[in-house]
């Protein structure tokens, strides 16, 4: 709730177009709900900048209340994404349901592509507070499905109510932000987006992996929805206050009517279907890959600048690229506990914790991007660090070898985290450089969107990938989640993942020289 990715919002996009978008993946290790159409500009408009409110900052009397509800949901959300990659090993093998595991990462961000949309729409007829709310209710009743699941099945539908309220949630605070605060505090209130994401980042993983071997899987799931309840208690007044809505006012069959809302559901329902059929090894496999790609196909290039597939130049390589960075990272990282967990009998604390240097190198490349003196080196900042990204998924299988360190994957996720900094943060600057800014909210919408539709397609073609080379026999009834010899060690299967990524990781790299 992610990524959006957040896997949430995006805290690493550069404030300034953030403002009608809404994210991406997280740092290193929050695999977060990665994206959605951003509220259109009237919905920004509604504070000005010469909006006549007092001076002060963002945790002035005016903006406290609402500020600080704010970053405790963001840093709840964070917590959620990167607890979640640290219990996700031990659940999938409770639930007997290790050839489903990728499914519980993407059925958050399909059901998320889809939920961003109607949040967009139904914020800008309604106002932020109904789609607010209802999405912390669905995310609080997605998390107790996942939590109290009996089976992988039941377990994969409660992440994907997750992503409907992540969904609805992220495009929400976004607007908000537009119409609570003046365009002078907009950059500050972004920041403190990213701020949010950093301790729990850091601590996650480890109260995640110490919950998880003390008290069991189901209450890292179980314990997060009442952490919610606070934060929306101090920021209700303050959102009470807002503008009424800009936009025409409507139904509910105006809001799901909405011709965006209509391709955002059929790309989810056909990414369903791709990544059903690619986890099936037979021929009738064949009648929903072809249902899939009728749904998604269209939906795709109708939601995204033209000339985004074939590399155009400008604006639709930005584009493409957020895409190709999101989707190989999220499902890179997806693996990655699984693989320490399963292949080199590492904790699940442990292994969570191998992806947190990644959120401090995140917001590091991040900070360097923002120099003046890289101003004129964006396009080759956005290629380094796509080859940085690459070389980091590269390096990640060595530890599969038994005489190298597992310390190997911490360092090398540290090096992605930073390439992940500098691309995502200078394509939000670029966008808006190529953007007229009458153009500036469905450019940045369409960013986001080919963030959701890159975690969805990678993590499901990783899953495809990981299943076909024998992944799905991993472990799946041993007493304890470690590697076993044998048969039920499969390292093919996370070295077709991370060779696949790899390879989406230097296509990126490639797309650079069209980004001019």
């Amino acid at each position: 709730m992610s990524a959006d990715r957040p896997r949430g919002t995006d805290p690493h996009t550069d404030p300034v177009p953030a403002i009608g978008a809404t994210g991406t993946t997280g740092p290193a290790g929050a695999a977060t709900a990665s994206a959605a159409p951003a509220p259109p500009a009237a919905t920004t408009r509604a504070a000005p900048p010469d909006d006549p409110r007092p001076a002060g900052g963002i945790l002035g009397r005016e903006y406290r209340a609402l500020t600080f509800g704010i970053i405790s949901v963001v840093s709840v959300v964070a917590f959620e994404a990167s607890a979640v990659n640290t219990a996700m090993p031990v659940a999938a093998r409770a639930l007997d349901g290790i050839g489903l595991y990728a499914f519980g990462f993407s059925a958050y961000f399909t059901a998320s592509l889809f939920a961003m949309a109607l949040s967009g729409e139904w914020s800008d007829r309604h106002g932020p507070l109904a789609p607010l709310f209802g999405g912390i209710a669905a995310f609080g009743a997605g998390l107790l499905v996942a939590g109290g699941a009996q089976s992988m099945g039941m377990f994969v539908a409660g992440r994907g109510v997750q992503g409907i309220g992540g969904g609805l949630v992220v495009v929400a605070l976004y607007v908000v932000v537009g119409r609570a605060y003046p365009e002078r505090l907009r950059p500050s209130i972004m920041a403190s987006f990213s701020a949010a994401w950093v301790v729990p980042v850091i601590v996650g993983p480890l109260v995640a992996g110490t919950v998880t071997e003390q008290l069991g899987w189901r209450w890292v799931f179980l314990a997060i929805p009442v952490l919610i309840l606070l934060p929306l208690a101090v920021m209700l007044p303050a959102l009470r206050k807002l503008p009424a809505a800009p936009g025409p006012r409507g139904g509910v069959r105006q809001v799901l009517g909405n011709r965006r809302c209509l391709l955002a559901l059929a790309v989810a329902v056909g990414a369903c279907l791709l990544q059903y059929a690619g986890q099936r090894p037979d021929w009738w496999a064949l009648l929903p890959a072809a249902a899939g790609l009728a749904l998604l196909a269209p939906g795709i290039v109708r939601l995204l600048p033209r000339g985004t597939f074939r590399a155009g130049r400008g604006l639709p390589s930005v584009v493409l690229m957020r895409g190709l960075a999101a989707g190989a990272l999220v499902a890179a990282e997806s693996f990655i506990p699984l693989m320490l967990v399963t292949q080199r009998g590492l904790s699940p604390t442990l292994a969570g914790l191998s992806l947190t240097g990644g959120g401090l190198t995140w917001a590091l490349g991040s900070y360097v991007q923002s120099r003046p003196r890289l101003e004129p080196h964006r396009e080759r900042l956005m290629g380094l660090g796509m080859v940085l990204l690459a070389a980091a998924i590269v390096t990640v299988p060595l530890a599969l070898l038994d005489g190298v360190p597992v310390a190997i994957v911490a360092v090398a996720w540290a090096v992605g985290g930073f390439g992940m900094g500098l691309n995502i943060s200078s394509g939000g600057v670029l966008l808006l450089k190529l953007s007229r800014p009458e153009e500036a909210g469905t450019n940045s919408a369409s960013l986001q969107m080919s963030d959701a539709l890159g975690n969805v397609t990678f993590v499901g073609l990783s899953g495809a990938l990981f299943v076909a080379f024998g992944g799905g026999a991993i472990v799946t009834h041993a007493p304890t989640l470690t590697a076993a010899p044998g048969p039920a060690s499969h390292p093919a299967a996370f070295v077709a993942v991370f060779a696949t990524m790899t390879f989406v990781a230097l296509a990126g790299a490639a797309v650079t020289r069209r980004l001019r």
